[in-house]
């Protein structure tokens, strides 16, 4: 009773002995401040990414002369991409700072540089959680103009590249039709009515009528083998003698020319067919070029980005930080 009787007393005299003191944190890292941080940044950086394929800063226009292009497709996507990594970035830092725990006895630089490191490790987190998490969407949506361009630049490449064996094999591509279209125009008829031009001189002797040459059809195996001469020579730069011959004479039998008209018909048609094919690889070395160009350059910009979305983090957290403290 005695020893109940001294406590009350104390207590009494000394109401504020019986009040916890103040919580001080061990931990110079508050990491339920910093998730939070980054779930929040991960959050409105998905949300802001599809607001703008809505509005269709990402969406390349197929017709020539209507809508975006790439090119402005890419910066409109670059600066989108750069507006959502500030606002995410700094609303993020900002709840890491204003949700951190209150750090007692701590010098004012202290807890400045500890609010910094508070924003610079959520954007970090919310940045591993968008790579992990949303490769996919994100993805798709930052790099629909990029994709298309590559995508373009890789077709034609491959067009170029597998165009011989299209041509020799006599596939149904765009490069087996327009070398089918080369081969079929070598065997055109061409063989002038010599009987009208004598009708049309009075004054000329009365000839015997000569009967018109019979042509013979063009079988597919002719066509195959004329197209496959065609094939090998375009791959190698050049057509042989023999090969020119065997076909002019071929084209000979079947059209009625002569054997010289149908050697010049072969070498202008060859010589059109090596004039497309170059046309062709041209184009697809200048697409290529273009992807890779708008490839390093949102890449660069993507950096940029990510860089000013960390000094946005770092810096929004100070400012969370310091009203926490308030």
């Amino acid at each position: 009773m005695t020893h109940i009787h001294e406590h009350d007393t104390i207590n009494n005299t000394y109401p504020d002995a019986r009040l916890p003191l103040p919580a001080t944190s061990s931990s110079a890292v508050s990491w339920g401040a910093i998730f939070a941080g980054a779930a929040a940044a991960a959050s409105l950086s998905l949300i802001l990414l599809m607001l703008g394929a809505g509005l269709g800063l990402t969406s390349v226009s197929p017709w020539e002369s209507r809508g975006l292009d790439a090119g402005t497709v890419g910066i409109a996507a670059i600066a989108w991409l750069t507006f959502t990594q500030i606002v995410a970035s700094g609303m993020g830092g900002y709840l890491s700072g204003r949700l951190r725990t209150k750090w007692v006895d701590t010098q004012r630089d202290e807890v400045y540089f500890r609010d910094t490191a508070h924003g610079f490790l959520t954007w970090a987190v919310a940045a591993l959680i968008s790579a992990a998490l949303l490769t996919s969407t994100v993805g798709s949506i930052i790099g629909g103009g990029a994709k298309v361009v590559g995508t373009v630049a890789g077709g034609a490449a491959a067009t170029t590249a597998a165009g011989a064996a299209s041509m020799a094999d006599g596939s149904s591509g765009a490069q087996g039709s327009s070398m089918n279209y080369f081969v079929n125009s070598l065997f055109r008829a061409n063989n002038p009515a010599t009987p009208a031009n004598n009708a049309a001189d009075p004054a000329s002797p009365a000839a015997p009528a000569t009967p018109p040459a019979v042509h013979q059809p063009v079988s597919p195996a002719q066509l195959g083998e004329v197209t496959g001469i065609f094939a090998n020579s375009i791959t190698t730069g050049a057509l042989p003698q023999e090969d020119r011959q065997y076909v002019a004479q071929l084209i000979a039998q079947n059209t009625g020319i002569s054997q010289q008209e149908a050697e010049q018909r072969v070498q202008s048609t060859y010589d059109k067919a090596q004039a497309k094919l170059k046309e062709t690889k041209a184009k697809a070395q200048q697409a290529a070029d273009t992807a890779r160009k708008a490839t390093s350059y949102l890449m660069l910009w993507t950096f940029i980005s990510l860089l000013a979305g960390a000094f946005v983090a770092s810096l929004c957290a100070t400012f969370g930080g310091r009203q926490r403290d308030l």
